[in-house]
């Protein structure tokens, strides 16, 4: 073995051993153990894919590392299940950068889903209960889940379809660009669902706006407006039936 080889081997394991050390700090669910690098491919022969993007057909392996040390890159095991195994020519550590990049926005994206929250009660007017339908549909509009509430005092638990017809209304209001990701259900003297926006549905519906085929929902300031009967929760542990005369 040349000393050309010699340093090429020490050169690969050093950075190979740096890139995992600093892919643990960063938290980088990516490791490099998960791809056969330069000396490591240890297969006669594979499939080359240069720098280029340009297949150069089955080569020996002696001559695929050539090929990328004179590129001054590295050779890249991708597809290891393939006969013989596809190797592409590329800058390993850019290659590991990007794809670790990628991962954390797709973690980002799923753990930036917010769930507002609308709470009703039973007897909401209609007036009420518009304001709030509208503000679910901005949330939702915003990428948003939307969980709708409904919370019952004192004899209003006996009648628990009245709610549930209220939520199914609600549902069939926002189906343009939602869907229910969790039914109707009830807990203690709470009945709610979660709505989750659609973005199919969302993009058509923008697209119909855009073109004038329908009206956009205006947002009224219903800053009169309030949750106090909501919020008094009190009230459902004092509250009692009326006695009989």
């Amino acid at each position: 073995m040349s000393k050309f080889d010699q340093c090429g081997i020490f050169y690969s394991v050093f950075v190979r051993k740096l890139r995992i050390i600093s892919e643990k700090k960063e938290g980088a669910t990516i490791s490099t153990q998960d791809f056969r690098v330069n000396e490591t491919i240890r297969i006669p022969e594979v499939r080359v894919i240069d720098h280029k993007g340009e297949n150069l057909g089955v080569i020996s392996t002696r001559e695929a590392l050539q090929i990328a040390r004179e590129a001054e890159l590295d050779l890249v095991e991708v597809s290891p299940n393939a006969n013989p195994p596809v190797c592409r020519v590329m800058d390993f550590g850019k290659f590991l950068y990007e794809r670790t990049k990628k991962e954390k926005e797709a973690r980002k994206a799923q753990t930036k889903i917010e769930i507002k929250e609308i709470r009703l009660r039973p007897k909401t007017n209609e007036h009420h209960r518009g304001f709030k339908t509208r503000d679910a549909r901005r949330w939702l509009e915003d990428g948003m889940k939307v969980r709708v509430t409904i919370r019952f005092r004192g004899r209003e638990i006996s009648y628990p379809e009245l709610a549930l017809e209220d939520l199914k209304e609600i549902a069939q209001e926002l189906s343009d660009i939602a869907s229910i990701e969790q039914a109707p259900g009830i807990e203690g003297r709470v009945m709610s669902m979660l709505l989750m926006p659609n973005a199919k549905k969302i993009a058509k519906r923008k697209a119909a706006i855009e073109s004038g085929e329908i009206q956009p929902v205006v947002i009224e300031d219903e800053s009169d407006e309030t949750d106090e009967d909501f919020d008094d929760e009190d009230d459902d542990e004092d509250e009692t039936t009326d006695s009989e005369s």
